[in-house]
């Protein structure tokens, strides 16, 4: 049997995974990790912190990833648009569950600005929502362009021994790719260049943010 969220169910769920994901817990991932069968390789000191803050930032963005589909779906008009944006997320749980676990083995940490982060994102999703599904789902598709694009760089400068995190970011970019692509046939709207523009400006001030913090 299925439930049928409200928008105040939506609130109050965002609220909790906000506070778990403040305490450093994270989902059990629904999928296998996809570097679980990849050799882990000892890296050198700078190789291994110069991989830890890559992860870093794929796990901080993966907090954001939460926060703008749970903001989306508390205010979506549609309850297919909403279903679709919760497959989504259940997704993006994956790959915050992956993230979280390569960072624990290059004995790392996540983002302290986590709560920021989702907070942040969370208004985002929420105000894209307010503006009717055909935007929201405009800036969700363009969300997940630039994260592809993102992961696609990313893996050209993780460390070239580090086969776990490429692995992990590989199978991240191809759901992301999948999820724009999820937006594009469900009736995404295309966003107007000044937006696009400063969705990227907003992303690398937080990427240069969570490399180090």
């Amino acid at each position: 049997m299925t439930r049928n969220y409200s928008r105040l169910d939506h609130l109050i769920i965002s609220v909790d995974s906000a506070l778990r994901m403040s305490s450093g817990e994270t989902a059990e991932a629904k999928r296998p990790n996809p570097a679980a069968d990849v050799p882990d390789i000892v890296m050198e000191n700078s190789h291994r912190q110069h991989a830890a803050g890559l992860m870093r930032i794929n796990h901080a963005g993966e907090i954001c990833a939460q926060a703008l589909y749970a903001g989306q779906a508390a205010t979506a008009r549609n309850p297919e648009v909403q279903a679709e944006m919760q497959k989504a997320a259940d997704e993006e749980i994956d790959h915050l569950s992956w993230c979280k676990d390569r960072l624990d083995e290059l004995e790392s940490k996540p983002s302290l600005l986590a709560p920021l982060w989702y907070a942040g994102s969370f208004a985002i999703g929420a105000a894209a929502g307010l503006a009717g599904d055909g935007w929201s789902l405009g800036f969700l598709k363009e969300t997940e362009n630039q994260v592809e694009a993102h992961l696609a760089n990313h893996i050209t400068k993780l460390p070239p021994e580090d086969a776990r995190s490429r692995a992990i970011l590989d199978q991240m970019k191809i759901d992301e790719a999948k999820h724009a692509q999820m937006a594009e046939n469900s009736g995404a709207f295309d966003l107007p260049r000044p937006v696009r523009r400063l969705m990227k400006l907003t992303a690398g001030g937080m990427k240069a943010i969570a490399y180090k913090l």
